[in-house]
């Protein structure tokens, strides 16, 4: 399988992105979920059938810069990227493959642009976090207070190997080989040993969230065919149900596997055979 490494200049900044399969292909754009990278659908990528699969790595991750200093990271500001980059592709309408918050950003952007995306599918995701509005004044002093406070030193890694068992013990657990495949796009070497690539503003606290009505909002303009497909032992959410309520003719599937069930090669094959028996039926 030939893989090419692309970049894009999006608003700026340059993003980077793993692209597989023919060029004239179905034209899939696949958004991975926080802190991974485009290596988050390599297991994928040998199963599916005549898709052109451009796998990106958002702004702030893998080989993608950083947002300025100033700039906070709010989800919907991926939006807008991912439309430069299929724009750039000349890609006018397109499918999209998202996992976990890329999941979020698909529903985002198939809600705001319905006229450009032609399916969803959703891995272990479905929309952004949401908070009640009674809690987005204290939540807000909250982030700015730890953005004050934000340095911190960076933790190294005397070498990749040590990386690979730290990814592997992650808040989402990966398997030794998944955990290679992220950690090649997502690890910079330096004088003090190895340390993440990403950007670590990422993991503080967003000064705005989206409330609940507002996400649903999103959720019922989608117009586009979707599936989800979550793990037996995935993230699950009480809202999960009601949400999906809300896109018409949702397809829902499950499979044994956790968070990155996608990246396990047994579930990863079940999932695109479930992914290609969906396109195959638009």
């Amino acid at each position: 399988m030939i893989v090419e490494e692309l970049r894009f200049e999006v608003n700026g900044q340059l993003m980077a992105a793993r692209a597989v399969g023919p060029a004239d292909g179905r034209p899939v754009l696949a958004l991975h979920g926080w802190l991974d990278n485009a290596a988050s659908f390599r297991a994928l990528e040998p199963y599916l059938d005549s898709v052109r699969l451009v796998a990106l790595d958002l702004v702030g991750h893998g080989f993608s810069a950083h947002r300025p200093e100033a700039m906070p990271y709010y989800i919907w500001d991926n939006v807008a990227d991912v439309l430069a980059v299929a724009d750039e592709l000349g890609w006018e309408q397109f499918h999209l493959l998202g996992h976990s918050m890329g999941a979020g950003i698909s529903s985002l952007l198939a809600g705001a642009m319905p006229e450009r995306v032609l399916s969803l599918v959703l891995l272990e995701g479905l929309a952004p976090m949401a908070d009640e509005p009674d809690e987005l004044p204290e939540k807000m002093a909250l982030a700015i207070r730890r953005r004050q406070r934000r340095e911190r030193s960076p933790k190294y890694y005397p070498d990749i190997e040590a990386a690979v068992a730290a990814r592997m013990k992650g808040r989402f657990p990966v398997t030794e080989q998944a955990a290679r495949w992220l950690v090649e796009r997502s690890i910079v070497h330096t004088t003090h040993g190895f340390r993440w690539r990403s950007d670590p503003a990422l993991v503080l606290p967003s000064v705005l969230r989206l409330s609940e009505e507002q996400v649903c909002a999103f959720l019922r303009k989608i117009d586009a065919p979707a599936l989800l497909v979550m793990g037996s032992d995935g993230i699950g959410t009480p809202l999960l149900d009601e949400r999906a309520q809300l896109i018409s003719g949702l397809q829902r599937l499950s499979f044994t596997g956790n968070h990155h069930l996608h990246l396990e090669d047994a579930p990863a094959r079940l999932i695109a055979a479930a992914i290609n028996e969906f396109y195959a039926r638009l």
